[in-house]
């Protein structure tokens, strides 16, 4: 039978996608600095405004998009972002100057900013709930690979090309992701057209701003600078925070934070992306630097870790699917602190093939945590918070990538003052420093889960009054596999049904067709028709009376729907609540054990069902 046109598969690809372009273009220009520096004849703290600038604009931007995902269409919204992208990338591949260079990656910033956050939205939109781990396994798979990968990848254009390339190979994967979303999007997120409070967007702005920039440049410039800088930051989010508590219609709802699982599930994410971030820059420049390993080599180093890191990542978010966070959390933060440490006690060896062999399970232990926390805590949020929980998430995904770029460069160039060794190590101390404490908070919800897991039992093992038989209607209306589409729309007139399931010979279900097929055929649409686009029909009553005759020459299972959604007698309440919602489907066959249709379940029947338990509802 018909389910939505939205494809959940098909819109997991462009959102992942999507997701690693963002993460991705974070630090890949990064790899392109020495030559830009030749190239403007610029020093390395102007030409570190280009990540900078990239940092603070995508920052900025993160916050604005819960508001634009609620009061834009999303087709239109994740177009816009990927065509600020490809915008970007051409201004930027093209610029004369330096400053025309900048303006080029700020435009690139807008658009990272707002696909993060409305890629993660609409695989919340999307998920089945059972596969919920699977599909943000996927999502937190692109956010290790793309920063992980871009290193990589830059190595080997810069061997070959100039840094222009860079921009070009951006550019051109930024337009086969528009191209993918233009075919395969569709406008999925409910609109509400929130107001938006500007004096709170420039607080958030403000305080974003002035964190982000006075961590970056505290190992790099001026710190009485930067401690100004991030003060004056963390003055404009205590009054960001206080207005949205007063204000009818706040930018962030700070609800989420409110509830511990998915506060603590916020830090867990971002411990584990600072260690990412951290070890994906500290790792290649201490290669190259004390090890004297050509650049592409250093950067290939990191690639098995990163290959298996996808695969980890998918075999994550199944687990969880199936027995929770519980022991995903713990493991990954205990791969990372051993063999973090482990690295840090290397640097005597120099063995090369020993540190690719110790990183890989560090990144495969973030790929242990980043998607099940991710899953978790937004689970902890109902569907209206969910939006402004992913906005919490992404921003701390952008403060994450702040500090673990940042901060552990700053380690390593102070420790690197004595030797390079040294300052790997500090680095890579912190790093296992940081998994410890992410071991602890993984802990408690490990132990949340448990007892989420044990009040679902008692709940479970609850049988209500109403079985499956008893829902549902006994008198199939149906129409065999031989007949006519008329013969079909007879059957549902006669009957006031919406939609019939088509009978085998032997009393199987061969297909099923619904008033949407009929009305999609009538009115000569593809997509999903309104109900308005049969008014012509209505007006003219010959026409009615040739398409209506026209349907008696067209065999049923033309327009019927052959792979049929159905249920089995013996199913639990549970699973059909499940398999209507997760199919997005109206009406279901229902089958006993030899495949005979015996029945047909529909939405209102479950719901009647359902209300009837009440006691204020049940006839006296």
């Amino acid at each position: 039978m018909r389910t939505s046109s939205i494809n959940p598969k098909r819109v997991l690809f462009v959102a992942a996608f999507a997701a690693f372009l963002a993460t991705f273009n974070e630090t890949y220009l990064n790899v392109g600095f020495a030559p830009i520096m030749e190239y403007f004849s610029v020093d390395v703290g102007t030409v570190q405004w280009l990540a900078t600038a990239y940092m603070l604009g995508a920052a900025v931007m993160v916050p604005v998009s819960a508001f634009l995902y609620k009061s834009i269409k999303t087709r239109t919204l994740f177009l816009t972002s990927v065509g600020l992208l490809i915008a970007g990338s051409i201004v930027a591949a093209a610029a004369p100057s330096f400053p025309v260079l900048l303006a080029g990656r700020i435009l690139q910033s807008l658009g990272t900013g707002m696909l993060i956050p409305v890629g993660m939205n609409i695989t919340l939109e999307v998920a089945p709930r059972k596969k919920l781990g699977t599909y943000m396994g996927i999502m937190g798979a692109m956010t290790t690979i793309g920063p992980a990968s871009s290193v990589i990848l830059a190595g080997v254009i810069l061997s070959f090309f100039d840094w222009r390339m860079l921009l070009i190979v951006f550019a051109v994967l930024a337009i086969i992701c528009f191209l993918a979303a233009a075919f395969i999007l569709g406008d999925i997120a409910k609109l509400t057209h929130p107001k938006l409070d500007v004096l709170s967007t420039i607080l958030i702005g403000l305080a974003l701003i002035g964190i982000l920039y006075g961590i970056s440049t505290a190992f790099t410039g001026n710190v009485v600078i930067s401690a100004i800088t991030a003060v004056l930051g963390i003055l404009c989010l205590i009054l960001f925070l206080r207005r949205q508590n007063r204000i009818e219609h706040p930018l962030i709802d700070l609800r989420p934070l409110s509830i511990r699982p998915f506060a603590v599930g916020v830090i867990i994410n971002m411990l584990s992306l600072i260690v990412i971030f951290a070890m994906n820059i500290v790792m290649p420049i201490y290669l190259q630097s004390a090890l004297g390993v050509p650049a592409i080599f250093a950067s290939l180093t990191l690639f098995p870790a990163i290959l298996l890191s996808c695969i980890i990542s998918v075999v994550a978010g199944r687990v969880y699917d199936k027995h929770g966070p519980g022991v995903l959390l713990p493991l990954g933060f205990a791969c990372i602190a051993v063999f973090t440490a482990a690295l840090a006690g290397l640097i005597s060896t120099g063995s090369l093939l020993l540190f690719a062999v110790l990183y890989i399970p560090v990144i495969c232990g973030s790929a242990l945590i980043i998607g099940p926390v991710q899953s978790f805590a937004l689970s902890r949020l109902s569907y209206e918070m969910n939006p402004h929980g992913v906005i919490v998430m992404s921003t701390g995904f952008q403060i994450a990538g702040c500090i673990g770029s940042s901060l552990f460069a700053g380690v390593y160039t102070i420790g690197a003052v004595s030797a390079a060794e040294t300052g790997f190590s500090a680095a890579a101390l912190l790093a296992a420093l940081l998994a410890v404490v992410g071991f602890c908070c993984a802990l408690y919800i490990r132990r949340v889960s448990r007892q989420a897991q044990q009040e679902e039992k008692p709940a479970a093992e609850v049988v209500m009054e109403n079985t499956l038989a008893s829902m549902m209607k006994k008198d199939v209306y149906s129409v065999s596999a031989s007949a006519s589409v008329l013969d079909a729309v007879r059957c549902m007139v006669e009957h006031k049904s919406s939609g019939i399931p088509v009978l085998s010979a032997d009393g199987r279900a061969a297909g099923f067709i619904s008033d949407g097929d009929v009305i999609r055929y009538m009115a000569d649409v593809n997509a999903d028709a309104p109900v308005a686009s049969m008014y012509p029909l209505w007006k003219n009553k010959e026409l009615l009376d040739a398409k209506l005759a026209g349907l008696s020459q067209i065999p049923i299972m033309q327009l019927a729907t052959e792979k049929v959604v159905s249920v089995k007698l013996t199913a639990g309440v549970a699973e059909v609540f499940t398999l209507l919602s997760d199919k997005r489907i109206k009406k279901v066959p229902v089958e006993d054990d030899t495949g005979k249709v015996v029945g047909v379940l529909s939405r209102s029947d479950v719901l009647r069902a359902l209300l009837m338990q009440s006691p204020l509802l049940k006839k006296e």
